[in-house]
């Protein structure tokens, strides 16, 4: 087992190097710019590789670190504290254990895991060799979503019992390298479509305010693009003794839009576009969030999830995470199961 960092008052802080696995669009737009300007993070987490095994990657401008195409070879840049994750789902697993039994901590992006065994699998290994694991569930620094949090806490709109989250987009993200299929339509790659891309996200979201649901029920379909090979829209909904959580995504829109809305014994809250709004005492307040939600500003939210990274390895105290890697790998599990096996009724036949 690592051991934690010998704390020394006036002690300068340990800086962790680390090396970058995949280094397509959320490495470039995101990871990186929080690792090089993210207050609490730039001065403690230095970036001594890349490692990306297609032939036509291109540098990274003002970062001036090896690029190689195998991981093994991140041997050659000398000691390694952690790996970052950035490749696509599919080979998060093989990754993340290879990882763990060369000792490095891990950040790894959404999801870590899919099903409850391959979570275990991933927290016996850390447990194993001492090592922290986070999942780069990046939303929850989302300033907006922070507020929500707080009203929810705080009983603004008193117990809620109605949650409604929907997102829509026109194609799945193409990423850095725009195809015909992305990547994320292409199951050999991302395991899953739209319920894993962007339903990971809202799944972490809703068990932070609601916890671990009492059933789960599910559709997946592919309504428009028929050259993915997984689902471009689902419905879920997580089920509560007294309340539910609704889910409604999908890659099969004509115009993009995140909502999410809370329904309480007194009030509302409600997330349209850039704009949240608070409803109690027949009185709406609007608090504009376009600019600290515009992509431009995705980096801060990464720079925040990183600092808790830093905290965690120095602290050497990975547990919570791994509990939230197989909570959510147990939400996705149960809705891909129930979204294959729901029974269903047929209409009628015409008279």
């Amino acid at each position: 087992m690592k051991p934690a960092p010998t704390e020394t008052p006036g002690a300068t802080p340990q800086v962790y190097r680390g090396a970058v696995i995949g280094s397509g669009g959320i490495a470039r737009s995101a990871h990186l710019p929080a690792f090089r300007q993210g207050g609490g993070v730039r001065d403690r987490i230095e970036i001594v590789a890349l490692v990306d095994a297609a032939d036509d990657v291109r540098p990274i401008e003002g970062l001036p670190v090896p690029l190689f195409r195998r991981r093994e070879d991140v041997d050659r840049v000398g000691p390694i504290d952690f790996i970052d994750v950035c490749t696509p789902t599919a080979s998060h697993l093989d990754v993340v254990l290879w990882a763990l039994e060369r000792g490095f901590d891990v950040l790894c992006e959404k999801p870590v895991a899919l099903t409850h065994a391959e979570a275990t699998r991933i927290a016996d290994a850390a447990r194993a060799h001492g090592c922290v694991v986070m999942p780069c569930h990046q939303y929850r620094y989302n300033p907006a979503w922070m507020q929500v949090r707080d009203w929810l806490r705080d009983g603004m709109i008193g117990r809620w019992h109605l949650a409604e989250f929907a997102v829509y987009r026109q194609v799945a993200d193409p990423g850095s390298r725009p195809e015909p299929r992305p990547w994320r339509g292409a199951s050999s790659a991302s395991r899953g479509g739209v319920l894993l891309d962007h339903g990971t996200h809202l799944i972490y979201q809703v068990l932070d305010v609601a916890g671990i649901p009492s059933a789960v029920r599910s559709w997946t379909g592919r309504l428009v693009h028929q050259e993915y090979d997984v689902e471009d829209t689902a419905a879920l909904v997580l089920e509560y003794p007294d309340r539910a959580a609704v889910m409604f995504l999908t890659w099969a829109a004509r115009h993009r839009e995140n909502r999410i809305r809370f329904v309480g014994e007194t009030g509302m809250i409600e997330w349209v576009g850039g704009e949240l709004r608070l409803e109690r005492d027949g009185r709406v307040d609007r608090y504009d969030f376009t600019r600290e939600l515009d992509k431009a500003s995705y980096w801060r939210w990464f720079a925040c999830l990183f600092q808790d990274f830093i905290a965690a390895m120095d602290r050497r105290d990975g547990e919570p995470f791994l509990q939230d890697i197989a909570n959510v790998a147990g939400v996705l599990e149960l809705a891909y199961e129930a979204s294959g096996s729901a029974g269903q009724v047929p209409t009628p036949a015409p008279v």
